[in-house]
Parts: structure tokens; sequence; C-alpha cells
């Protein structure tokens, strides 16, 4: 059985994520910035209760209201069953994994940044605000558990544990985040021949194309270099993505249908850390953060597992 990257990759879940902080930030904003001296965008350097009521109250009714709505638009269209498991680790070169560990990941991050906001403890930040990515995730995971057409998968329970831990493992080891998980996508030939399945909108081809995806592990050359003169925002990055997912979607419209070849791709990249860079405006640092997980463009070298070496100009 093939989970077909409709909602499976989860890409989704991280957008959803941020359009929750920005509706914090935004609906709240007026009022507590009258109920406290702080700026609105600035972190509180203690404790603001109303700020970390307003984050856990958001987060709990946006969390289920995403839940439920995704039960009624979703699982609803499918067969219910006894819970059962599936082992799709083979499946889609692993992209679909890598979707799991960023969107872990990314999620936890926007929950510990928010507590942050709040003033809330370091330890709080960890275990209320990192988590928050498994464990919306590992509740998805549940309900497909539950579905004829889906099925439990350890392996992206254990991909969700890895974006988690690669979250907090860091916080813990070096109290920052040297290593960003960050994402890029470009649109291919592919969703334009078979929009059923991989997306008609631009949107929909993030969410639902893996070969337009890539997944990017960002390291901040300065945060390893302490005394060296490196650009505090130079990053360097590797990234893994696939082509030809899946075989059996990317017939094109001829007869008989045109062979597509399947590959893995390799890349490593320059990047750039949005939050080193130098700014006074706490709100240009909130915006520099939350949009941090975009890989910037850059000249990029790709390894094609078919032998084949390319390098690009300018990718993204």
């Amino acid at each position: 059985m093939i989970k077909y990257p409709h909602r499976s990759g989860l890409l989704w879940s991280s957008i959803l994520t941020l359009a929750l902080f920005l509706g914090l930030f935004v609906d709240l904003g007026s009022e507590l910035q009258a109920q406290n001296k702080t700026p609105f965008f600035q972190r509180s350097d203690t404790l603001n209760k109303k700020r970390r009521t307003a984050v856990y109250v958001t987060e709990a009714a946006l969390g289920t209201a995403a839940l439920i709505g995704l039960n009624e638009l979703w699982y609803s269209q499918y067969p219910r069953s006894s819970f059962k498991s599936l082992n799709d680790n083979s499946q889609w070169m692993q992209m679909d994994k890598f979707g799991h560990i960023f969107s872990s990941y990314y999620i936890g991050k926007m929950g510990m940044d928010a507590l942050a906001w709040a003033g809330e403890s370091k330890k709080n930040q960890l275990i209320y605000g990192a988590t928050l990515g498994f464990v919306f995730l590992t509740t998805v995971e549940i309900l497909d558990g539950f579905s004829e057409e889906w099925g439990f998968s350890t392996g992206d329970m254990m991909a969700n544990a890895l974006g988690t831990g690669l979250l907090i493992g860091q916080e813990v080891l070096w109290d920052e985040q040297r290593i960003q998980m960050k994402f890029s996508f470009m649109t291919t030939e592919y969703a334009q021949n078979n929009p059923e399945k991989l997306g008609e909108t631009t949107l929909e081809q993030i969410l639902k194309d893996y070969n337009g995806q890539t997944y990017w592990l960002s390291f901040n050359l300065r945060s390893f270099f302490k005394d060296s003169k490196i650009p505090k925002w130079l990053n360097v990055s590797i990234g893994y993505g696939a082509n030809g997912l899946p075989e059996d979607s990317l017939d094109f419209s001829t007869s008989p249908p045109e062979p597509i070849e399947s590959y893995r791709q390799l890349f490593t990249s320059i990047d750039v850390d949005l939050t080193k860079i130098p700014t006074n405006s706490d709100f240009l640092k909130t915006v520099f953060n939350v949009f941090n997980f975009v890989k910037i463009p850059a000249p990029t070298v790709e390894y094609r597992t078919n032998g084949n070496w390319k390098f690009h100009f300018l990718y993204f």
C-alpha cells in the first residue's frame, strides 16, 4: 500500500503551525501590549503569565480544530478499521520520512519560540514547546492507524522522534540551534502532467509533489568557529531530494508512456541564517525567525545517484 503525498509528507502541518503563531501575534497583540510595558514582538525577560496562557490556549484550540478538520475533511472519506500498522519505510525514497523530520522539528521550534516569547523557563520550553510537533504528528499517526486506507507507521514515528530529538538535543548540548532544518521547492513538469495526484496549484504542488521538494540541514559556521571572522549569518547546507516519484503517477500523455528515470539527489550549497542578520527591530527579528525554515536560493552542487553531477548557478 502506497501513501500518496496528499497529506503524508505533513508539510502542511508546519504551515498550519506558522499560521497559528502569526495569528496569535496579530489577534492578541493589542491586548497584551496594553497590559505589559514590554513591546509586543520583544521576548519577555521574565515569565509573563498572560502571554503564557495565551500561547497554551491558542495552541490547544487550533491544534484541536486542525485535528477535527483533518478527521472530517480527510479520514471521513475512507472506511474505518481496527488499529493496524504499516511498514512504508521503503517507499518514496524516504522523502516522506524527511517531511516528518522537518515537520516535527519546525513545529516544535515554533512551540519553543512561542514560550520563550512568553518568558517561560528553558526547561518548560523544551518540555511543553519543543515536543509540540511530536505530540501533534503522533495524534495524526494514530488516526492513520484506524483508517482502512492507511496504517500506523513506525517509520513515521521514528522520523518524528528524530526531528524532535534534533531540536531538543542541540538546546541541551549548545543552548542554540547550530544545525537547522530547512526546506525548498521548485515546480516540476511531472505535476503539470498529473495535477490530480501531484497538485494543480503551486501550493498543492508544494504539499504533494515530492519531486520538487528538497530538505536541508543548514550548519551555521560561526556557531562552530566562535573566534573566526566568518559572518554570523553564513551557513553551509547539505540537502536531499528525489526524482521520479511515484512512477505510477508520472506517465505523460504519450502512447506508450515515456519512461521516467528515478534517482536520489544530494546537494551542497551555501545558505543564510536569517536570525543572525543584525537588526534592532523586534518585529523583523520575529519575521526572520518565522521564515528561517526557507532555504535561501544559492549556487549549488548536485550529485545524482545515477552517477551524474550538476552545478546550479542558483538552486532553490
